[in-house]
């Protein structure tokens, strides 16, 4: 007699293996590591990030539409990782991968190089927002849901920890934050911290967007933004 398993179960079943896993979220040892430790030359990273503007912009901004993050102003820490795992396919990113091998954009030095000048862009002072305001009972949902399990990994502003790897999420984009907690959730996201699958696995989808929506709409600190949304970045002018 055969046992039909429904698609949803075998998710589950990779989500539960997957929290069982740590060193798969964060492995020690490799190029992460060893870039960790590198003084990094920001003007090489400049030449590196070259390769990266056709996607996230010379700004370092992404697009509104989700398809590609806000890298600007990330933790140095978090994009190593996140370039780490996808060169090492513990990330799935088919578009990215080409670009983020050694080959096209260098060793652990050019990684050190990449993630600090990345991190020293000022960020977009009008990043992609969610649909409900303040004042709404959508984004009061949603800062009570933040309130009660965001705050101790992302921060109370969701400016993430460096020295955990969490990232940054205040100003980054809604619809590339939404897309990714559903991924996580559904164990597509492979790279994903065990600890936030377990905090969110009882979100219903009304949930995911009401908590995305006010993380959207957090303030980033002023010193952190461009002038404005029509500033363009000097060096690749």
């Amino acid at each position: 007699m055969k046992t039909h398993v429904s698609a949803k179960a075998l998710l589950t079943a990779a989500g539960l293996a997957l929290s069982c896993s740590v060193w798969a979220w964060n492995e020690g040892g490799g190029e992460k590591d060893e870039a960790m430790h590198l003084t990094p030359n920001v003007e090489n990273g400049m030449d590196v990030f070259e390769v990266c503007t056709a996607c996230h912009q010379p700004e370092g901004w992404g697009t509104k539409d989700g398809t590609f993050p806000q890298l600007a102003g990330q933790h140095k820490s978090v994009l190593l990782k996140q370039l780490q795992d996808i060169r090492a396919k513990n990330r799935d990113n088919p578009t990215m991968y080409p670009f983020a091998l050694p080959r096209e954009i260098g060793g652990p030095q050019a990684l050190a190089d990449v993630v600090a000048y990345i991190e020293k862009l000022p960020m977009n002072p009008d990043n992609g927002k969610g649909p409900w305001p303040k004042g709404t009972p959508q984004y009061a949902k949603g800062e009570k849901l933040f309130k009660e399990n965001c705050v101790k990994c992302h921060g109370e502003h969701g400016e993430g920890d460096a020295e955990k790897f969490y990232p940054r999420i205040q100003g980054q984009h809604y619809k590339y934050m939404l897309r990714q907690f559903e991924w996580i959730e559904a164990g597509k996201r492979r790279n994903a911290n065990p600890d936030m699958m377990k905090q969110i696995k009882n979100f219903t989808p009304d949930d995911q967007k009401a908590v995305i929506n006010y993380v959207s709409r957090i303030p980033v600190p002023k010193k952190d933004l461009a002038p404005s949304k029509d500033w363009r970045n000097p060096d690749f002018d």
